[in-house]
């Protein structure tokens, strides 16, 4: 793990409090073909395909093929985006991902994410319990995303 240490890594809030973001991993998704559900009583549904990947910068493996991202146009031109997928670390062990969002139309990259991981005995239990943030990053012409997780702390 790396602790960001530049300008915006912890802020004080209005009462001397500050939040901190550590740098645990990044996440290289491989997308497939997006599959266009079309307009739904939700908004104009897309099932984006994760296919494959790698996990590196401070844990190591692959993503698992068979996720996929379920995005959402929604009526006022926001982008709702959940995703699940899986990926296997180095050691073998198995952590399943969900990642979402909600975005302005044409937000800037990166796009801000809630990543959560669902962790069995035998992997990094200490990603279970805590909070999260991704910075998503497209890279739609190259057929991927990639995705920077931080684990936020507060300090006194």
């Amino acid at each position: 793990m790396t602790e960001d240490t530049g300008p915006d890594a912890a802020k004080a809030g209005p009462r001397g409090r500050s939040v901190r973001s550590t740098h645990l991993f990044t996440i290289d998704a491989l997308l497939g073909p997006v599959v266009d559900v079309g307009q739904t009583p939700t908004g104009h549904r897309r099932v984006i395909p994760v296919v494959g990947g790698t996990v590196s910068d401070g844990l190591h493996g692959t993503v698992l093929p068979g996720g996929a991202d379920w995005n959402l146009e929604r009526a006022d031109g926001s982008t709702e985006l959940w995703a699940r997928y899986e990926i296997r670390l180095a050691d073998g062990a198995v952590v399943s991902v969900t990642n979402a969002a909600v975005h302005a139309p044409d937000a800037p990259a990166p796009i801000l994410t809630t990543p959560r991981f669902d962790v069995g005995a035998d992997g990094p239990v200490h990603l279970r319990t805590g909070a999260f943030l991704g910075l998503l990053t497209p890279r739609l012409d190259e057929g991927r995303v990639r995705i920077e997780i931080h684990r936020l702390s507060a300090t006194p």
